[in-house]
């Protein structure tokens, strides 16, 4: 299932590609009434506009479903869902014995009994 929803959905870009490269600018339409020639096309002066546009509109909800279809079955592959079980951090508290910082046997010593560092 998966490889035919990819497949729809490279072809799918293939053709927005292709639809948008097909399609004339907006300056093009002034050139038609001057005889450029746009009435010589398969689609006429203003057909190809609207086939065009149409086509893209529709290949474009095509990939966008297509898009969205591959992130579903790339969810449930990976198996992470709303519900999973994730799990908690404990709290660990190291044990007393093994500290790396030395205990002080007596009382600290008051702020005013610390030296001052000389000046130079």
């Amino acid at each position: 299932m998966e490889t035919i929803v990819l497949i729809v959905h490279v072809l799918t870009a293939l053709a927005i590609i292709a639809l948008i490269l097909l399609q004339q600018g907006k300056g093009a339409v002034a050139g038609a009434s001057f005889g450029a020639g746009a009435s010589q096309t398969v689609f006429g002066s203003q057909g190809s506009g609207n086939f065009f546009s149409r086509m893209t509109a529709i290949c474009a909800v095509v990939f966008f479903a297509t898009s969205f279809g591959l992130a579903i079955i790339a969810k449930n592959k990976s198996g992470v869902g709303i519900n999973a079980d994730i799990p908690s951090v404990m709290e660990q508290q190291a044990p007393a014995e093994e500290s790396d910082v030395p205990q002080v046997d007596g009382e600290a010593a008051p702020a005013d009994e610390v030296p001052e560092v000389p000046a130079e």
